[in-house]
């Protein structure tokens, strides 16, 4: 278990707050999980304080002793209630902040309308789009966990070929596939930051349910076991000459990584053969145009010409009439950060170590979906892959 040093959450801290100057905020206060992690190093139940200048203010409601153990800053307090802020912030000669930032694209309304009477006058904004932009560019200590996730989701991989066969339940095999990772050091929540976005390990499905569209934004969606989850593996039982999709995600000390590999027993149709290798094609127009300071929108633009040249318009990431609008997502502390490859995102551009995953998939309904996602690293000359996990189509 690792324990964020204080050199990383200082680093993270002096780039918000440079970000913050240019925005002209006084303040930001953090509040949700993710979030709380990544610039503390906790989760415990409370509320970050970041000054445009200054030390953080970590302030602590539950639970106090183990923020103290795990969180490396400086100044962590108890509070019992948000009425108690303005009195800290004084003890530490803080003036209530003229305009201070707030996570509103997931603080619940109820929370902001809370925090808003404690600040009363103080203009409140959207901190979430700094934040995500800090948190989109790691760190060498950040791609070093990722990589462990790698090694955790190379072992699923493997276990899924010795395991399979043809009879069991797609249930059945993602049982199997889990045990494998929690083993592995699998933390068991895999986090997303869009509403209602769920998520457990991953997708495990065989077969016509891998074509299956779903509420999640996501190109796959899956049955469930029942609608309250609406999902993922189902009772469905695996047969041969149909694919077999392994879209599991890592996470390991926090951190996250997404792999899909693509498996059958005894082979596919050619259809779907050649759809796979198509989509591994895509990969490969991906690794030749992703540089440092290649616009996000560009890169969708270019995959999914080339997927609708090879005759995929109606299949490429999703159903007609269920496709998602993208082809990659950033993926770190969440699985949904910065940088989307997709639809419209023409000003925002790919920078040195980002990470990001990438899954173009090909999605047919009544036979299933084939293709292939690995997480990657931006360098300078190009992509580094975290996940490495063999990337031919499997026949078993």
């Amino acid at each position: 278990m690792r324990i964020t040093p204080a050199s990383e959450l200082e680093s993270r801290i002096k780039k918000l707050q440079a970000l913050m100057a240019g925005q002209k905020i006084d303040s930001v206060l953090v509040l949700q999980n993710a979030d709380l992690f990544y610039f503390t190093g906790s989760i415990q139940q409370g509320v970050l304080y970041i000054p445009v200048e200054g030390e953080p203010l970590y302030m602590v409601r539950k639970e106090f002793g183990r923020a103290r153990m795990e969180c490396g800053l400086k100044e962590i307090v108890p509070f019992k209630s948000p009425k108690d802020i303005p009195n800290i912030l004084a003890d530490y000669s803080y003036a209530i902040p003229q305009r201070a930032g707030m996570e509103l694209d997931v603080v619940p309304v109820a929370l902001y309308q809370r925090m808003a009477k404690v600040f009363e006058g103080t203009e409140i904004v959207d901190a979430t789009p700094l934040i995500r932009t800090v948190r989109a560019v790691k760190s060498k200590y950040e791609i070093e966990i990722m990589k462990d996730a790698a090694l955790q989701v190379d072992r699923v991989y493997q276990r899924a070929k010795e395991v399979i066969r043809e009879g069991m339940t797609d249930l059945e095999l993602a049982a199997e596939l889990e045990y494998t990772a929690r083993k592995e050091g699998h933390q068991g929540i895999t986090r997303m930051r869009g509403f209602n976005s769920e998520l457990f390990y991953g997708h495990i499905f065989s077969g016509p349910d891998s074509a299956a569209p779903a509420f999640l934004d996501a190109p796959l969606g899956g049955l469930g076991v029942n609608p309250s989850i609406g999902q993922g593996a189902s009772f469905k039982k695996i047969r041969k000459n149909e694919p077999i999709t392994i879209d599991f995600a890592g996470a390991f000390d926090g951190y996250l990584v997404d792999q899909t590999r693509t498996l059958c027993i005894g082979g596919l149709p050619s259809e779907l053969v050649k759809a796979y290798q198509d989509m591994y094609a895509i990969q490969n127009r991906l690794k030749e145009i992703a540089r440092p300071g290649v616009a996000w929108g560009e890169i969708y633009e270019q995959c999914h010409a080339m997927a609708v040249q090879m005759g995929y318009g109606d299949h490429f990431m999703g159903t007609k009439g269920a496709q998602v609008s993208f082809i990659g997502h950033g993926i770190g502390v969440e699985i949904d950060e910065y940088p989307f490859l997709a639809r419209g995102f023409k000003d925002q551009v790919l920078e040195e170590y980002m990470t990001f995953a990438f899954e173009p998939k090909a999605v047919y309904p009544g036979l299933g979906a084939v293709g292939i996602e690995n997480t990657f690293w931006v360098e300078k000359d190009g992509l580094k892959h975290l996940t490495f996990s063999p990337e031919e189509l499997v026949v078993l």
